[in-house]
């Protein structure tokens, strides 16, 4: 299963905002520690998801109860943003095939 993350900032339109990458989401749960970037975001959202065991996923995955004062220490504490509006985008891939995009909009201010 991969994954490929964009984070994009709204300038006239949403444009690539630092990050776009595509990873093996299987290893990267086996080692977290691989890429810093990733674990970043992984640990943002893992106590609120069931995306937080090893695989195969061969489940539906949810996100729930997220608080947004979480997110806002994550994003301007831990690694300062700078204000604007976010759109981070998440695509779901196996075998080359697009299973699932997942569009998280944000304002931070």
């Amino acid at each position: 299963m991969e994954i490929n993350m964009v984070l994009s900032k709204r300038l006239n339109g949403y444009k690539p905002f630092l990050y776009n990458m595509t990873f093996n989401a299987c290893k990267f749960i086996a080692n977290p520690k691989s890429s810093p970037v990733v674990k970043f975001f992984y640990e943002s959202f893992m106590s609120y998801s069931s995306v937080n065991h090893s695989c195969p996923y061969n489940h539906d995955l949810v996100l729930e109860k997220l608080p947004v004062d979480f997110i806002n220490h994550r994003f301007t504490q831990i690694l300062p943003f700078p204000e604007g509006q976010y759109l981070l985008e998440v695509r779901w891939l196996r075998s080359g095939s697009l299973l699932a995009v997942i569009k998280l909009y944000g304002l931070l201010s």
